[in-house]
């Protein structure tokens, strides 16, 4: 019997994440200021390709900051995928704008294209892009559609750190680009986001909103309604030593994913295994199946006999416009509404090795045979 639990996600903190920690705590900078937060904000530029970076205390606030530095409020539309993390979503309702929902591609569970450009209208502002799961949006097809309606992007890269689309990699795209360092993305800092830019007056909008709007030179003013979205010098060190291996821990989950795909590449007849549409370099932040559609009400069973054998996974996002604060009775969304009642994200991250990923889809083809068997079943005794 295998006592170990395979988790969904877990965090790699054996490089310098502890000395740089324990510099914080010996120097007493632990807050919002610290030689760690601009060296770490440099250091993400660099990597993302731009010139500018702004840290922030989670994803989710990195979003926010990004349409308020673009003036979003009331009356205005935002569009937005509504197979996602509600957090895209949210952001634009704190705005007190109108987040308009999209449906999504083929296999690929990138925003379509060509339903962002039929949702353009006089009130749209903005598009957010999520490059779901680590998988690349066609950006450049909305930089065409924003561009023609003079609308701003924003690309929702939370879980796409070291993607790339045309060999540009997500955060060079758009207006600007947000992230998060929750505990389960690729690099982490506990909680924490960033917002990147090549536009000078972007990063300087961003700077003055996160702390609170206030003067750079008068002390205690604040011209105008600002947010406390900064990011701790502690959780900077982390991030600056998580940095210090992105290649690696890139490169490793790039392994996980070939490892799975050459467990499940045999297995169309159960699963379809991550789409990598041209010209895109998927990074991974989860590796995400879909079910074959006959097993899709038994998703759920699934994922319960998987946790009985102890292998976590998770369910795929939910569509938005399914939610009660979003809820569309009469919206039409298939491809969301099919891929999440049949998505299953499994173990992925950097502690993995080979036998666990072997054990997983030895436990999964296994478990979907006998589903298999269920639904064999069933059909001969409704016949």
């Amino acid at each position: 019997m295998r006592r170990k639990t395979i988790r969904v996600a877990e965090p790699v903190l054996d490089g310098n994440e502890r000395d740089y920690v324990l510099d914080c705590l010996d120097s007493t900078w632990i807050s919002s200021r610290g030689k760690y937060i601009e060296r770490f904000e440099s250091a993400f530029a660099e990597f993302c390709e731009v010139p500018y970076a702004v840290a922030t205390n989670n994803g989710t606030t990195a979003l926010h900051l990004a349409l308020a530095a673009h003036n979003v409020g009331p009356g205005d539309e935002v569009i937005v995928p509504t197979l996602t993390y509600v957090a895209s979503v949210n952001a634009v309702r704190y705005c007190g704008a109108t987040p308009v929902l999209v449906d999504c591609q083929g296999p690929s569970l990138a925003l379509d294209p060509d339903q962002v450009a039929a949702k353009v209208n006089p009130r749209t502002r903005g598009i957010v892009t999520v490059p779901l799961y680590g998988h690349p949006v066609e950006i450049d097809r909305i930089e065409s559609i924003a561009d023609r309606h003079r609308l701003f992007v924003v690309e929702d890269a939370a879980e796409a750190l070291g993607a790339r689309y045309r060999n540009r990699p997500t955060g060079s795209w758009g207006d600007c680009a947000t992230f998060s360092f929750f505990g389960n993305k690729t690099i982490t800092t506990g909680e924490g986001g960033m917002v990147v830019t090549s536009n000078p007056a972007l990063a300087e909008r961003l700077r003055l909103l996160r702390g609170q709007a206030v003067s750079s030179d008068r002390a205690y003013w604040h011209t105008e309604v600002g947010f406390n979205y900064r990011m701790t010098n502690i959780a900077a060190a982390i991030g600056c030593a998580q940095l210090e291996r992105i290649d690696e821990l890139l490169q490793r989950r790039q392994q996980i994913a070939a490892w799975y795909n050459e467990e499940l590449g045999s297995q169309g007849h159960l699963v379809h295994t991550p789409h990598v549409a041209t010209h895109c370099q998927h990074s991974y932040w989860m590796y995400s199946i879909l079910l074959n559609r006959e097993f899709e009400v038994h998703r759920d069973a699934l994922i319960n006999q998987l946790a009985e054998r102890g292998i976590e996974t998770r369910p795929m996002f939910y569509p938005v416009h399914l939610m009660p604060p979003y809820r569309e009775p009469d919206g039409r969304y298939p491809h969301a509404e099919s891929f999440a009642t049949r998505g299953v994200s499994l173990p992925t991250h950097g502690r993995l090795t080979r036998d666990d990923v072997h054990y997983t889809c030895q436990q999964l083809v296994s478990a979907l045979t006998n589903l298999t068997h269920a639904v064999s079943s069933n059909h001969r005794r409704a016949a």
